[in-house]
């Protein structure tokens, strides 16, 4: 009778606990399937857990300024995709792919950024191909 009160405690807490974390990554805010690409001038690089962020203004033709941020994943899985943590300095004239926030907020999930260099980044796991 022991075991199964531990069993069917653990299952229940199991299900609590799975809605939030799954909540937490999902892509609900995001418009998935679409992809915005503008240039921009870095303002901050945010490189800590849960996730890292690149902040970033972007100019119109009229020269307004819009403050964007970009989140991407966690340090250890941006090192996997060649990110660092030193890669972004404020100033940097960067090339910015993001999947916007569905609400037309300037936030996004950052997909791509290309570097003052030239040099091509993806925030795409290598592991697991296109889509991810």
């Amino acid at each position: 009778m022991k075991n199964k009160v531990m069993t069917l405690f653990a299952a229940v807490a199991l299900l609590i606990l799975s809605v939030p974390v799954s909540a937490h990554h999902g892509s609900a805010a995001f418009d998935s399937g679409k992809q915005v690409v503008m240039k921009g001038t870095v303002t901050r690089w945010f490189w800590a857990n849960p996730h890292c962020f690149l902040s970033y203004d972007v100019k119109d033709e009229r020269a307004n300024i819009t403050h964007w941020v970009a989140e991407t994943s966690n340090p250890p899985d941006m090192i996997n995709r060649g990110w660092s943590k030193q890669m972004f300095n404020p100033g940097d004239e960067v090339t910015v792919t993001v999947e916007p926030v569905k609400n037309g907020k300037p936030a996004g999930r950052l997909l791509q950024v290309v570097l003052p260099n030239g040099k091509t980044l993806s925030n795409r796991s290598p592991f697991t191909g296109p889509g991810n």
